[in-house]
This record gives structure tokens, sequence and C-alpha cells, in this order.
């Protein structure tokens, strides 16, 4: 619908009628300015982007939605620390720029997003999704220590692979004490009973102006990173080879946008923002490399579209 078809004088009758109908526009306004400022940062935003299947590891421990420099600040994970910048700001560009069209069968991924299911089938020798049989029901996602209890199983069934690991957190729901408190994604209990199943998403609430705790939420957010750490710890002292420890992409806290200057939180696909494509590239050494060999994929486990879909609105990726 055009701009003037929707600002007419029936609409504006409509909106002194029901001035909630007000509070709609305002969330689209926010969102196509949103999306045009995405258009500026992947035109001007050209610096090159990490290939990261194309780098030298054994092992690749992905977290989910890590800033750099919370990273940097919070863990001491790694022999060398620095950064490089993902080719995408959400996790399906991430994996469409890094896995899509490749064949990866010297790999193993075990995965904790519900976005793997896109992927071609022979992408990878084989997947391990834990969407299903993993899932917390008491959390709603997969706990760090079932995505290190996993990877270990897979590298003893196939110890001649590489093996990518990707871990849900920081990425809300969030599981530390803070965001329990606050309730499931972060925002729970500050909505009113009839907004909850409209807006579970903590950062597209803060964005829009429906909850106004930013501290609290960016602590739990912190707080997410610092329950995960520990367990990718015990991931790379416990797998043999070289490690590296990245992230899909980063996640805005209320950084400003350009050219409209608004202030964004999470991680919009296609807004190429340098706090959101920044992410850690923590090194493990190893004194020992395995040898690795690829073979034809194996076939992959099905998952009802149900379970999917209601995986991706618990995590934030459906409203």
């Amino acid at each position: 619908m055009s701009m003037w078809r929707r600002y007419s004088i029936g609409n504006l009758v409509r909106v002194l009628r029901d001035p909630r109908l007000l509070r709609g526009e305002t969330r689209r306004l926010r969102d196509d300015a949103l999306e045009l400022n995405a258009r500026c940062y992947q035109l001007l935003n050209r610096a090159e982007r990490v290939d990261v299947m194309d780098e030298d590891w054994d092992n690749l421990v992905v977290l989910d939605a890590c800033r750099y420099d919370m990273f940097e600040e919070q863990t001491d994970i790694g022999d060398t620390v620095t950064s490089k910048l993902s080719p995408g700001s959400e996790s399906w560009e991430f994996m469409q720029e890094s896995f899509v069209g490749r064949q990866l069968h010297d790999t193993v991924y075990v995965t904790a997003n519900p976005h793997t299911y896109k992927l071609p089938d022979d992408t990878f020798h084989a997947v391990v999704n834990l969407l299903d049989d993993h899932w917390d029901d008491e959390h709603r996602t997969v706990m760090p220590e079932t995505v290190v209890e996993q990877t270990l199983a897979a590298f003893e069934r196939y110890p001649d692979k590489r093996v990518v690991a990707h871990f849900m957190q920081p990425h809300f729901p969030f599981v530390g004490e803070t965001g329990q408190d606050i309730g499931h994604a972060g925002i729970e209990m500050q909505l009113d009973a009839d907004e909850r199943s409209e807006e579970p998403h903590p950062w597209n609430a803060l964005f829009h102006g429906e909850v106004t705790d930013e501290e609290t939420v960016v602590d739990a957010y912190r707080e997410n990173l610092d329950v995960v750490a520990p367990h990718v710890e015990t991931l790379v002292d416990r797998l043999p080879g070289k490690s590296v420890v990245t992230a899909d992409h980063g996640n805005l806290v209320g950084e400003r946008t350009y050219p409209i200057p608004l202030r964004a939180y999470g991680h919009p696909g296609g807004l190429h923002k340098r706090e959101l494509i920044e992410v850690p590239w923590a090194t493990v050494e190893a004194d020992e490399r395995r040898a690795v060999t690829a073979e034809p994929p194996e076939a992959r486990e099905e998952i009802d579209e149900g379970v999917i879909e209601d995986r991706l609105k618990s995590l934030g990726y459906r409203e």
C-alpha cells in the first residue's frame, strides 16, 4: 500500500477511533527506516569478510550472536584473540555465504541453530541437529552442555572429520539468573498479557520502544555469554587438534545506525554495521593436527515442520 493511501482521511478517522492503530504504523515506519539503512550499509561497507571454511582449523566453535568486544572483555578463551568480519548479520545469511553451494564432505556440523534445516542435504558429510531430541523445554533452547556432549560424541563417531559446533548462546532466550528473573526471552514480565504473543523478541521490543529497560536486557545478554564460555573452554580442551572460536554474527545493543539515526538492537538481516558483523576469532593451538578425509554425505534425519516452527518462534526468528 502506498504512503498516500495509508495516510488517507479514512485511516485518520480509524486512528482517532482506535489510537492503538498508531502504534502499528509507528512500528512499520521504524522497520522501513531500518531497511533503508541496511541498504546503505551494504553499499558502503565492502570490507573483506572471513570465509570460515577456508581457514585453518580442525574444530570450529560458533557462538550465536556474540559481539567481539564483549567476548574479548568477558572471556579468556584462546591463545590468540583477534576479530574478523562475518559475511552476514544474521544466522541464515552467515550460513548462505559460508556453507551453501559447497561440498564440505570432510566436515561434520553439530548445531543448535534452527536455520540449519534450509541447508542442502549434500553440504556436509553429516549434520547432527540438536533441535528435536535435545531441546530444553524449560529454557526454550538447546543448552550449552548439550552441545558439548553431542559434539564430543560426534567426534568419537567421525574422528577423521573437521567439526563445526554451533552453540545457540549468547543469543536469547536468556538462560542466566537475570534472564530468568525477567522472564522467557527477556521481556515477558514487562509486557501486558495481550502483548506477549505479539512481541516475544526482546531486541525488537526495545527497538520499537515497547520495553524501555535496556540495561537489564543487555545484562541478561552478557550473562548468556558468561554461561556458555566455560562450556566452550571444556569443549576445546577435550577436542584434539587446532580449534577456532568465533560467531556467526554480533548483536546491536542500542548503537545508532545511519543515514537515519535509529537506536538499533539485535541482529537485523542485511544490516552490515560494524558492531553487528565484527566477530571474535580466538585460536587454540595444538601440537598435533588430525588427518581429515572427505567421504560422501550421510542421509540427514528430517525434523518435523511443526518442531522447526516452534524452535524458530522460541528463538525469536518468528513473531
